[in-house]
């Protein structure tokens, strides 16, 4: 980016202000690229200003700093020595936030543990004790003394836990340096943050997506406003009660908003609904935006590859399916099976490069690499204008009759159908053919299997339709929203 844009962005988000911009050189040169040092910078030149507003109430950006220096002390009086992997459980709340930011002020290295996973990952996942927010967690802060010094945070990235819907969740590891602070200059190239916006996170903090707006709300001085829960009321009633401006949700999230009978007036008045942890069905976009506006934007990563692109409303106008278009500092490659380029439009693995991708797992695994492109795990094009379109994962492809088929294009056209709410297509065994496609569905209204299976042979062909159909209630989701395709049987 040359220096005009640079400009240009940092008036746009507002933070041209001198006094602003040297309190956040203060706490990065204090604590690095880290949430931390938002914090330092918020308690320097916003001090009672609200940083976290939560069931609790609000609290300042003075109160949160002050607390996390003592909860670091606190630890530090535990005698958990520098560089230890300490794993974070916790909802959201402001205790989440108190924790990651205490943990690097004692010099520790936060590992975000999935509060709904945890009974069968803690002691596996971190080395380290586990902060569990509640009582124990006051009694840190008690234990507080200045005889414990703030510690210079560690080199490692606190560590995010893959989603684990292909597997056992594994530890991210990333080293931090210039490049940390890479994705957030590369997300507000693209949508349009502000220092004064209130941003609602009902998304989990724990994963990367709720974790990225609470440390864009940190840097920008901006409010973060937390839910511990997603509903789809709660929801709305958060935006309209904190005058929320920015919403921080996965599809599933959508979804179901757009299901739910809900007051539209309030949705209608945010000005960015950023969206990502899963694949962004095109029905979704164009239901959102046709009912509360063109403010919705998609981004395309995941916790090993970072991110990769950002699909804006006028994108997704434009082609409703698209992942959007490579990110600031980004690259994005469409490879076949021996690691060539092929041609534009034609379908193969994604591989990107990119400011905010991974090291290795915690385990010391990796994922597939290319010319230092990290592989994303899924197939998809890229059309002439340069848009991502992500089909689904390479391992989620269902052998059928000796047709290929990805369950997320039938998915897709699912959700076209007016009586659909929620979709998964799956493969079971088949003694004929192999595996055919069985279809789960939430339903919004009365539809047969037989239509079902019309409304899918018109469109895809025979090979796309699925020879069963289940009406459910669910579908079974993980805590960031995504589908558990090996519970459908």
């Amino acid at each position: 980016m040359d220096i005009g844009a640079t400009f240009e962005l940092i008036h746009r988000a507002g933070l041209l202000d001198p006094t602003r911009t040297a309190a956040l050189t203060t706490g990065l040169v204090r604590w690095g690229p880290s949430l931390a040092a938002g914090v330092a910078a918020g308690a320097l030149r916003l001090r009672n200003r609200p940083a976290i507003i939560d069931h609790e109430g609000s609290c300042t950006w003075g109160e949160l700093d002050h607390r996390t220096s003592t909860q670091a002390r606190g630890l530090r009086a535990r005698g958990i020595t520098r560089g230890t992997q300490v794993g974070i459980l916790c909802r959201n709340h402001r205790g989440f936030v108190e924790a990651s930011v205490a943990a690097t002020k004692a010099g520790l290295v936060p590992v975000y543990l999935n509060a709904v996973l945890v009974a069968d990952l803690a002691a596996d996942a971190v080395p380290g004790p586990v902060i569990t927010i509640g009582p124990e967690w006051d009694d840190v802060a008690k234990q507080g003394s200045r005889r414990f010094d703030l510690l210079r945070p560690s080199s490692i990235a606190p560590v995010v836990m893959t989603s684990g819907t292909t597997g056992t969740p594994k530890g991210a590891r990333r080293t931090l340096g210039p490049r940390a602070s890479a994705g957030g200059v590369a997300l507000l190239e693209r949508v349009p943050y502000r220092a004064d916006d209130r941003i609602l996170v009902p998304a989990p903090l724990f994963h990367a997506w709720g974790l990225a707006h609470l440390t864009i709300a940190a840097s920008l001085g901006a409010t973060t406003v937390l839910t511990e829960r997603f509903d789809p009321r709660t929801t709305v009633d958060a935006v309209a009660d904190h005058e929320a401006t920015v919403l921080a949700v996965v599809p599933v999230m959508l979804q179901r908003l757009l299901a739910a009978d809900i007051d539209p007036a309030p949705l209608r008045r945010l000005r960015i609904v950023a969206s990502s942890g899963s694949a962004l069905p095109a029905p979704t976009a164009l239901q959102w935006m046709d009912r509360f506006g063109d403010h919705l934007y998609n981004l395309y990563g995941s916790t090993e590859i970072g991110q990769a692109t950002i699909a804006t409303p006028v994108d997704l106008r434009a082609a409703p399916g698209t992942a959007g278009k490579p990110v600031g500092g980004s690259t994005v490659r469409i490879l076949d099976r021996a690691g060539n380029p092929v041609p534009v439009g034609e379908t193969g693995r994604i591989f990107v490069g990119s400011a905010t991708s991974f090291d290795h797992y915690t385990g010391g695994e990796n994922k597939e690499r290319i010319g230092g492109l990290v592989s994303s795990g899924d197939v998809g094009h890229v059309d002439n204008d340069g848009r991502l379109f992500v089909t689904g994962r390479a391992d989620n492809m269902i052998i059928s009759g000796g047709e290929n088929v990805f369950p997320e294009v039938v998915e897709a056209l699912l959700l076209e159908h007016v009586a659909v709410a929620e979709a998964a297509v799956v493969g079971v065994d088949d003694p004929v053919f192999g595996q055919r496609l069985k279809a789960f569905l939430v339903l919004d209204g009365a539809l047969t299997a037989d239509a079902v299976q019309a409304h899918i042979a018109e469109r895809l062909g025979r090979h796309f339709v699925p020879r069963e159909v289940a009406f459910v209630a669910s579908l079974p989701r993980n805590a960031t929203g995504k589908l558990l395709r090996s519970q459908l049987t």
